[in-house]
């Protein structure tokens, strides 16, 4: 039996927990493949989106520490998951939000992302049924990657992402 949405969402929430925790406190001004922010301003943007589409939604308050993007994000995460336990609309599509941008923290300090390919694999699949809205200036024209390409570095170059990214 696969994983319903709740449980995907936590393994991909998981997955940047642990890219999160791992990065040095001299990396969080580094930059990411998202131009507009560094990896500290990356974090907050997860945590505003989860903010704004489920925890308020649901009445939930996380109770965040003010400084340390990490703890900031455990504490998201925590408050989210003590809350829920039924899907969500938006989930599916948060869910790979969180991957993708999994994949820009961990580039920005240079680890491997190791996204869950599973996971990837269904977003990518999700994906073939609907087009991003490139031309809202979110979506970066997707990348060309090779047929046999792995799910993670489908769905990255999918968001406009290059696989090839690296910090400057």
């Amino acid at each position: 039996m696969s994983a319903g949405p709740v449980e995907r969402h936590r393994r991909a929430c998981d997955g940047f927990a642990r890219v999160a925790d791992a990065v040095r406190p001299d990396q969080w001004e580094q930059p990411t493949p998202c131009a507009e922010w560094d990896a500290r301003a990356l974090v907050e943007h997860v945590i505003g989106f989860h903010e704004v589409l489920l925890l308020q939604p649901m009445g939930v308050r996380a109770h965040r520490p003010r400084t340390g993007p990490a703890a900031r994000w455990a504490a998201t995460q925590r408050a989210l998951f003590d809350a829920l336990t039924e899907p969500v609309d938006v989930l599916p599509a948060l869910t790979t939000d969180v991957l993708v941008h999994t994949w820009d923290l961990a580039r920005a300090v240079d680890i491997p992302p190791d996204l869950d390919p599973d996971l990837c694999a269904s977003a990518v699949e999700a994906l073939r049924a609907r087009d991003l809205p490139r031309d809202s200036g979110m979506f970066e024209p997707a990348v060309p990657v090779a047929g046999d390409a792995d799910p993670a570095t489908r769905l990255v170059a999918f968001y406009g992402r290059d696989p090839a990214w690296r910090p400057s």
